[in-house]
């Protein structure tokens, strides 16, 4: 729904025009957010203000075809009036499960040098600013029905020189395990400067966080920043951050040239118009940034399918802990009763079940699964010729008509859904990949999982099938690498603010007991409360049949009744990599789960006066390998007292 913004607002603009001239301004519902945009000497740029106080200085703005450019020799500048962009939508796998989205739109229309034409639409929250650019035809019919390319995209995002950036690079193409990069799966650079360059030429993943502010500020006046993408369709490439920040100006990316499906497209191309992703731009105290929904709210509708198959839960995984050697008929049949004992919805069967199992075997698998009301996910490869891995069924999802052959096929055995890995990066073919799949999926009644893979996006708003993908560090390299696992706490702390601000995340969590030939640096109260840290519409629980044996019967009962399906969501403490506190509602019962990302001990206060009164069922550690758990009662100053790499769980019936 839109609608003309309210006179009173429309009169401060135009106010806020006439005193900029050739500046326009855009605020946030709220007003506390300004956005200036301004033709200067031919060129296009931005700002953001918080409170007045600047967020990013001037930043370029404009866009690159292959036949037109847009960008340093632009002749006008119009704007649209304001109108009010006010949405509500579901989502299965989120921070909430019913979003409100409000902004004010404003439109800009520039004319180059050759008066062609290039819109560009900004909305502004009370949570932050999104913007995304479209190319449009001019009256030839040959301007219209001509394929295109965008080849350069000029935003820049021009950091004040005293911030701080927590950002992940991102690997270079064709790198890594069987040639298996770029995957997201590598560790954070923490409170860096923002003109040091990443260690990759690939750049800087998304979403990438910034606190803006000068160190001396209080902590709640504080200004933070999170940059993202959504609203990838099919024909665009997905982005990241430029791996060169001279001076805390940083620009958007592309993705290398052999990030792509079998020798095809890596650039968006279409016909005109020809649009953009949304740049989207969270920022406030971390507070607001973590609350956040833009990722979502900026993404596409919901595609048009029935929903009634779309459950997520909680899965039971013998590969994370075991291997390869696990995927066997027989263990397979003991991890589905492990679910079934856990009242888990799910379980997965990896890598070669076609080989090790069969089909005639999976079949009665998933018949004996059924009888135990649990569902089986298996194991797909996604690649074609874009890497070197021989773990299979391989190559099967590569057209459409061996993909829904292979779907249908899993559909008539009853398997709920399909974890797809090695995928190739962000090209624009790679994007169409993506959506085909899910699209497939969809038809066929099948969720969705995606590993060695990229960043959602917000998919799983447009997609409610995918209910998660990993595109993280993951508890897998901590099986792997004695490094992942001394870096755990703070990588962990680190992901709620970052990867999994806004699109679900498969990190495959928790276990209470040794890993083989690894030294598990976490406290159990620690691994507990990873599951309601992070979201994911499926958690892959990696503890084995005979590791919850060694567990209290109430921690067993505790991830019996694990929710990963969440109505609300709060912030309640927290810096990233250093300590992450959150609250999370399923219908009338909040959970509140804290993780201490450094190796020290550390005694918080949190601010639970929402609950003030009401009495937690709270489990935490006793020492690193042990539990405990007690009734205490919420106050609006709660204090807890964490272990160095430390955790605790409540669990509070509202």
């Amino acid at each position: 729904m839109k609608s003309i913004l309210p006179m009173t607002l429309s009169l401060l603009c135009l106010a806020a025009n006439t005193a900029y001239g050739n500046d326009y301004q855009v605020h946030s519902p709220d007003q506390q957010i300004a956005v200036t945009i301004s033709l200067n000497d031919n060129q296009l740029s931005y700002q953001i203000d918080k409170n007045n106080a600047i967020v990013l200085a001037p930043s370029s703005l404009g866009l690159s075809l292959a036949d037109r450019h847009f960008y340093q020799n632009f002749t006008q500048l119009t704007a649209s009036d304001i109108s009010i962009i006010s949405e509500d939508y579901q989502l299965f796998t989120g921070k909430q499960s019913q979003v409100h989205y409000q902004a004010n739109q404003r439109q800009f229309y520039l004319l180059n040098d050759k008066d062609q034409k290039l819109a560009i639409t900004f909305r502004v929250s009370d949570d932050g600013v999104a913007f995304r650019y479209s190319a449009l035809a001019d009256e030839s019919a040959s301007d219209s029905d001509s394929v295109k390319t965008i080849t350069k995209e000029h935003t820049s995002f021009q950091l004040p020189s005293h911030s701080k950036a927590w950002l992940q690079p991102i690997a270079e193409a064709q790198t890594g395990w069987a040639n298996t990069n770029p995957s997201y799966e590598e560790h954070y650079l923490m409170e860096i400067d923002v003109d040091q360059p990443s260690p990759s030429p690939a750049g800087w993943v998304f979403p990438a966080l910034f606190n803006t502010s000068k160190a001396q500020i209080d902590e709640k006046q504080q200004v933070w920043l999170a940059i993202t993408e959504a609203g990838v369709k099919s024909y665009h490439h997905a982005s990241r951050l430029e791996a060169q920040s001279p001076n805390g100006n940083y620009h958007i990316g592309q993705p290398q040239a052999a990030e792509v499906f079998t020798h095809q497209g890596l650039l968006t191309t279409g016909k005109l118009p020809l649009d953009t992703p949304w740049r989207v731009l969270a920022l406030g105290s971390l507070a607001q940034v973590a609350n956040s929904t833009l990722g979502t709210d900026l993404a596409e509708p919901a595609q048009t399918f029935a929903t009634n198959f779309i459950k997520p839960g909680v899965a039971s995984w013998s590969w994370g802990l075991l291997k390869d050697d696990s995927i066997t008929f027989p263990v397979q049949k003991q991890f589905i009763d492990h679910a079934a004992d856990m009242h888990w919805q799910y379980a997965l069967v990896d890598v070669n079940w076609d080989k090790n199992i069969g089909d005639k075997k999976l079949a009665q698998l998933v018949e004996y699964a059924n009888s135990k009301h649990v569902g089986v996910f298996v194991w797909y490869n996604s690649s074609g010729d874009w890497n070197t891995t021989e773990y299979s069924p391989k190559s099967q999802l590569l057209t459409k008509t061996t993909r829904q052959k292979a779907f249908a096929k899993l559909q008539a055995v009853g398997v709920k859904g399909v974890k797809i890995d090695f995928f190739s990066g962000d090209g624009q073919s790679m994007m169409q990949y993506y959506h085909d799949i899910l699209d497939d999926a969809a038809k066929y009644q099948l969720l969705v999982n995606f590993h060695g893979t990229t960043l959602p996006r917000g998919l799983q708003r447009t997609y409610p099938n995918l209910l998660t993908s990993e595109a993280v560090r993951g508890f897998e390299m901590i099986t792997f690498f004695q490094n992942a696992a001394d870096k755990q706490a703070s990588h962990c702390a680190m992901l709620p603010f970052a990867r999994n601000l806004f699109d679900p995340m498969d990190f495959t969590p928790t276990t209470f007991n040794e890993i083989p030939s690894i030294k598990r640096k976490t406290t159990n109260g620690f691994e507990l409360a990873l599951p309601i840290i992070f979201i994911s519409g499926i958690q892959h629980i990696v503890e084995t049949p005979g590791g919850i044996k060694t567990v209290p019967t109430y921690v067993k009962q505790f991830l019996r009744q694990l929710p990963v399906q969440w109505d609300e969501s709060r912030y309640i403490a927290g810096t990233p990599g250093k300590l992450a506190v959150f609250a999370r509602r399923s219908g009338n019962l909040w959970y509140i789960a804290g993780i201490n990302g450094e190796n020290s001990a550390k005694t918080v206060n949190l601010d639970l006066s929402f609950l003030a009164g009401k009495t937690a069922y709270a489990i935490k550690s006793d020492g690193d390998r042990g539990f405990s758990d007690q009734n205490i009662v919420i106050t609006t100053t709660t204090k807890v007292t964490l272990a160095g790499n430390d955790g605790f769980v409540m669990r509070i019936e509202n």
